[in-house]
């Protein structure tokens, strides 16, 4: 009997229990209903005002802000890299294109590397650093060249692993590696290298002053700084600026490519200047370099990149059309292909012009 009393007592805390329980749950599935739908009846209004107010910069091509930049960046590489490499290759630049009826377009990649060193007169090289490295073609092309180790930096993570991955499949790892950096923030001491090298990077800097800072400011005294990049024409003499017409091309291939305002050549040299560069050289490339684009618009033209390009996502195929709009600004002579040049001085040589400054100060008094 105490038995059957344990037992009615137990299944009726168990139907009890089972009970509440049923309730409890019941209240928290309305309550987490009811929590939901009021989620949803605040965060669906915020999401289609961001991509309302997404489509309206796009179409107004409104300028981004460095932070902003900084990600879609990035993120912009991290997507359309792997694309970039199974139809191009490693490199991740403009060719040479002299004749200018070459077809072997990769070659004409490598050719454009040697060249600008040539160019540059670059014979030696110990330590280099590539501002801006993709995925690390140039790196390991000038190490294996010149037998010198590397360092690259990147804002894509997806970039610096396959650099990395590359430079242990090519035999390089010992002399290239690659990490994650902000080119404006480069974490290297001072005087590291003998070759500071920005390849078709520099156009992305959004502080043109603190990039060439940091270029000079990791370069060792009697190193070289060479930069090559996409920059506008040079303003002719009484123009303030570019047309009204020529910007608003500009800030279009910008919203695609995850640009800031860009520079002259002139600029840079001012730029450099100002920072006490010697032997500062420029020239303008744009012819050499003229037929890529309508050699990458060719070859997305069949079915492997079609694929690749609607599987990489809108960011990707807006800029694969923004080539059309940097083809026209080629063709108008806005768009130019700047090569710059400068040698950090010696300690001794900024000691003597110090010395100099002061010795002519004296005779002035």
């Amino acid at each position: 009997m105490m038995q059957m009393r344990f037992l009615i007592i137990a299944l009726s805390a168990t139907v009890t229990a089972a009970w509440t329980n049923q309730r409890i749950s019941r209240t928290q599935q309305q309550q987490h209903i009811g929590s939901t739908r009021l989620n949803m009846a605040t965060t669906l209004p915020s999401k289609v005002k961001q991509t309302v107010n997404r489509v309206k910069e796009s179409l107004t091509s409104q300028e981004r802000t460095d932070k902003d930049l900084k990600i879609g960046i990035a993120g912009f590489y991290d997507r359309s890299s792997k694309l970039w490499e199974d139809v191009w290759g490693e490199h991740m630049h403009h060719g040479y294109y002299v004749p200018s009826d070459r077809v072997d377009h990769q070659q004409a990649q490598i050719d454009l590397i040697d060249e600008v060193l040539k160019w540059a007169d670059v014979k030696s090289i110990r330590n280099m650093v590539d501002v801006g490295c993709g995925i690390g073609g140039s790196s390991r092309h000038i190490a294996r060249e010149f037998g010198c180790s590397t360092k690259g930096i990147t804002l894509s993570p997806y970039q610096a692993n396959r650099a990395n991955e590359l430079a242990v499949t090519q035999n390089v790892a010992d002399k290239c590696s690659f990490q994650v950096a902000d080119a404006l923030d480069m974490p290297f001491r001072d005087n590291s290298f003998d070759l500071v090298w920005s390849l078709e990077s520099g156009e992305h800097m959004p502080n043109k002053a603190t990039f060439v800072k940091e270029l000079f400011r990791v370069a060792q005294p009697g190193g070289r700084i060479l930069i090559v990049t996409w920059c506008h024409r040079d303003l002719a003499q009484g123009e303030t600026g570019l047309t009204r017409s020529e910007e608003k091309l500009l800030r279009k291939i910008n919203r695609a490519y995850y640009l800031p305002r860009w520079c002259s050549v002139i600029d840079y040299v001012d730029l450099l200047t100002q920072v006490g560069a010697k032997d500062v050289r420029t020239e303008d490339w744009s012819y050499i370099i003229a037929p890529f684009w309508k050699a990458v618009i060719r070859s997305s033209l069949n079915v492997k990149s079609v694929w690749g390009l609607l599987k990489s996502g809108f960011s990707t195929q807006r800029g694969a059309y923004a080539m059309l709009l940097m083809l026209r600004g080629f063709n108008k002579g806005l768009i130019k292909f700047g090569l710059i040049t400068c040698v950090k001085p010696e300690a001794n040589d900024s000691f003597n012009k110090t010395s100099d400054a002061v010795r002519s100060i004296a005779d002035i008094q």
